[in-house]
């Protein structure tokens, strides 16, 4: 027998509710998290939000000072675009629990939740772990050298 329609209505609402509770929680949770992440050489600390924005950009130990602005400048990419695919690993993970299937990407039912959209390439790093943020970094640093380099 199947079941009556009002009472597969009664369950979807509370299932609608419990996800519409899930999700505000989920936000709560997201609207003052930040990461912050060192560049490699630690010559800079950036600081992103849930956004992905940066907050906050901190030259550390003096070491700037001897820098030329290619490499700090690369520095900077570096640690902004490692802070960003971390955060968008980190809301990646607190929608997890939503997801119709946790090997899969986050999905809520429904919501039309796009997350290539989202992250766009920041994806890729999040998918790839750390290394391929890292890899972004020596990408730059190579041809920073070879900028510099006289010939």
């Amino acid at each position: 027998m199947t079941e009556p329609i009002k009472e597969r209505l009664a369950k979807a609402m509370a299932h609608l509710e419990e996800t519409r509770q899930a999700v505000d929680h989920a936000q709560q949770q997201l609207k003052t998290a930040t990461v912050t992440v060192r560049s490699r050489d630690r010559s800079v600390e950036v600081t992103v939000d849930s956004q992905g924005h940066l907050g906050e950009v901190k030259f550390l130990n003096g070491k700037y000072r001897t820098m030329g602005a290619a490499q700090l400048s690369a520095a900077v990419v570096e640690a902004a675009h490692q802070a960003q695919a971390d955060m968008a690993h980190m809301v990646m993970e607190t929608f997890r629990p939503l997801s119709e299937n946790s090997d899969a990407e986050p999905h809520v039912e429904g919501s039309g939740i796009d997350w290539a959209d989202i992250f766009g390439p920041l994806l890729e790093t999040v998918d790839g772990g750390a290394d391929a943020g890292r890899q972004t970094g020596d990408r730059l640093r190579d041809e920073i050298t070879e900028d510099g380099e006289k010939g």
